[in-house]
């Protein structure tokens, strides 16, 4: 039996990769929701539609058994992205329940739960605290979908070949600092997105996952130590080896924005819990963080060069 399945942000960081995933499963057939029809491929097919513009998502779900929901707008002024993230989840939401599709997919962020620490933490023993516009939107699209009875899907970090913000916002604040830092040992939820593509489309087909939110992450949390060792041996090493402790960190990078967040991002726990999602999913959770890096790694060092 086939099952048509619609992904919205089919050319992103994280929804090329479901793509992908879906369209290496014989009994999926892939529709993707595009402002621009790309380049077509004979085992896709692209529906028409603007999440910033409601009216033209009208009957794009016409036929459809899954909904994906990967888009969203993470910059830009607050307007244009509650446009997207919460207005246009809410209309597509709306159309997909009107056209009797069957289930409902978002990938979302656990960001939604603001900046911690939180440490072990499983679905449901944290409230939604978002601490940023994007994250206060998204927040708002998860109660869309779940109100619809939809599957929310919680990444925290994840990182792999396209990812223009974990890596390369850690390498531009080893770069602001001339060195590493030291005394780092927050522990983060991590998972590759090939691994997150493959997990969602599981999760999409699969009967035993229900209503809800859940967190999705390889079961073991990558200590900050190890995340910036690995950047350090295989992408950029600063300042010839040279090493900062934290407080130190924070007076170098007190200029950039960016810098701190990401040196923030190090000294707080972001590790959520839930091997629930994994047990009797047709997928498994990956080789963890040192073998899926190692495969990224020539990427990052390309970007690093030309993409700072």
């Amino acid at each position: 039996m086939t099952v048509d399945l619609l992904i919205t942000g089919a050319t992103g960081f994280i929804g090329s990769r479901v793509a992908a995933a879906a369209l290496e499963r014989p009994e999926v057939r892939v529709r993707s929701l595009s402002r621009r029809t790309p380049p077509g491929r004979p085992d896709s097919e692209a529906v028409p539609g603007d999440l910033a513009d409601p009216r033209t998502l009208h009957g794009a779900c016409a036929g459809v058994d899954v909904l994906v929901h990967c888009a969203s707008r993470v910059s830009g002024d607050p307007e244009s992205v509650a446009a997207v993230n919460d207005l246009g989840t809410k209309a597509l939401v709306e159309e997909a329940v009107r056209s009797g599709v069957r289930r409902i997919v978002y990938v979302s962020t656990a960001a939604v739960h603001g900046r911690g620490p939180f440490r072990g933490v499983r679905p449901g023993e944290t409230p939604i605290a978002p601490a940023s516009a994007t994250s206060r939107t998204r927040a708002a699209a998860e109660r869309h979908v779940l109100d619809a009875d939809g599957l929310v899907l919680r990444p925290h970090l994840v990182h792999g070949e396209g990812d223009r913000w974990i890596v390369p916002g850690l390498v531009g604040l080893l770069r602001e600092l001339s060195a590493t830092v030291s005394g780092c040992e927050a522990l983060h939820s991590m998972i590759d997105v090939d691994t997150l593509g493959r997990a969602v489309v599981a999760a999409a087909l699969s009967p035993g996952h229900g209503p809800g939110a859940h967190y999705v992450a390889h079961p073991d949390p990558v200590p900050a130590s190890e995340l910036l060792a690995a950047v350090c041996e295989r992408v950029e090493r600063p300042g010839g080896g040279a090493s900062v402790d934290v407080a130190t960190a924070r007076v170098r990078a007190a200029g950039s924005p960016r810098a701190l967040h990401h040196l923030g991002m190090l000294t707080v726990d972001h590790w959520f819990a839930d091997d629930g999602f994994w047990k009797d999913l047709d997928c498994s959770p990956g080789e963890g963080f040192a073998r899926t890096f190692a495969r990224s790694a020539p990427w990052y060092r390309s970007y690093a060069m030309t993409g700072q």
